[in-house]
């Protein structure tokens, strides 16, 4: 199973479509963890599941959804509530109290893979305003039994080795 995972777009929609359009046959799922400043039913966001960031105003938003990505529960959230910025400490203590072993998040910009007591943490970055590195990057998660492979691309479909990782979950 592979999953999209884009963050911190703010305002921006033909890269939305192009993100969209590039993978729609090579992903099962997308996910737009906030900061779009769209509304929600924007013709840019109908394919992406996603949550509210301290930058949206739409309302329809919810703050976080949990969902199911090849039979691992996912917690989508932008992160501003939880100081993500600071620890992933608070964001830690979510995911437990929901069960979920995957966690896709973004606020700060900087992508990211770690893993901390067998919850796998993922910030694909941003496509329009990354910070620590050049490129505006996305995430790609793929779920193969207890294995899962994070991989980034640049804004152009560029992979970003340096930043691949693999972790096998227990």
């Amino acid at each position: 199973m592979r999953t999209l995972i884009v963050s911190d777009s703010h305002g921006l929609t033909n890269e939305l479509v192009v993100l969209r359009d590039r993978h729609k046959t090579d992903v099962d799922l997308m996910i737009h963890c906030g900061d779009s400043e769209l509304n929600q039913n924007a013709d840019e966001m109908l394919q992406y599941i996603s949550v509210r960031g301290n930058c949206d105003h739409d309302q329809e938003y919810q703050n976080e959804q949990v969902v199911k990505v090849g039979g691992k529960d996912v917690l989508i959230t932008h992160g501003h509530l939880y100081n993500v910025k600071m620890t992933l400490m608070n964001l830690n203590y979510r995911a437990k109290e929901l069960g979920a072993s995957i966690v896709c998040f973004g606020h700060s910009h900087v992508a990211g893979v770690e893993l901390i007591d067998e919850t796998l943490f993922i910030n694909p970055g941003s496509i329009k305003l990354p910070r620590l590195r050049k490129e505006r990057t996305y995430a790609i998660l793929e779920l193969k039994d207890k294995n899962a492979s994070v991989s980034f691309y640049d804004i152009n479909g560029t992979k970003v080795d340096s930043l691949t990782t693999e972790v096998r979950f227990t």
